[in-house]
């Protein structure tokens, strides 16, 4: 694995550096920084100037919510720090999800940056979300840290950092023992309007969202 690590979720991008080691700035570790932070300055650039690309990046994001939605084997997400936008709404996309214990906030941050919150997600918070927090993530753009994002229906259980990955790999395995061809049928069962919903408002989603480019691309 790279020591360096990057990925963006909705407009933070994050670069994580992890060597195994004591994280020496090697030259191989520093060349990996530059390059994730040239990175970093691309993809935010997309975002921020809006046109094809960015419209582009939003149809797969929400083009791939409703991919898991429909996925016909179990799906679970393990989450162990910030998860913004669209990062949120694809982990609520999964079955089941677990979070770990830490200094980190879930957040549907649109409204907080000038956003009117989109069809899709909203959809998929009201998808888990309880009634209260759902208005809350909605409206309000609440941060929530991993114990009330537990409360909130974002996480379906919380565990030391350290037992993360081990208890996501032991409930794959037990989901792993349910009847494939009754999960994937029940799953269409309850989520096919949800699915339907979601795949009905991307276009929509997408038609907002060029227009919002095109405004902030007019002279002021």
């Amino acid at each position: 694995m790279k020591p360096v690590q990057y990925s963006l979720e909705g407009r933070v991008a994050t670069v994580r550096i992890d060597d195994g080691k004591r994280n020496a700035l090697s030259p191989q570790v520093l060349r990996e920084i530059y390059e994730a932070l040239d990175r970093a300055e691309s993809d935010l650039n997309v975002m921020k100037r809006g046109g094809v690309n960015a419209i582009r990046m939003l149809r797969s994001g929400y083009a791939l919510t409703a991919r898991v939605m429909a996925y016909p084997y179990p799906v679970i997400a393990a989450c162990n720090g910030h998860s913004f936008a669209m990062g949120a709404f694809l982990m609520l996309s999964a079955d089941y999800v677990i979070g770990s214990r830490g200094d980190f906030n879930i957040s549907a941050n649109e409204v907080a940056i000038g956003l009117t919150m989109p069809r899709v997600a909203a959809a998929m918070l009201r998808h888990r979300l309880d009634p209260a927090a759902f208005q809350r993530a909605v409206t309000l753009s609440e941060y929530f840290d991993p114990e009330s994002a537990l409360d909130a229906g974002f996480f379906d259980e919380l565990v030391e950092p350290e037992e993360l990955m081990a208890r996501a790999e032991s409930q794959a395995a037990t989901l792993d023992k349910l009847d494939e061809r009754a999960h994937a049928a029940s799953k269409r069962r309850i989520r096919a309007a949800l699915i339907r919903r979601i795949r009905f408002s991307i276009p929509l989603d997408l038609f907002d969202a060029m227009l919002m480019g095109l405004r902030g691309a007019r002279p002021r």
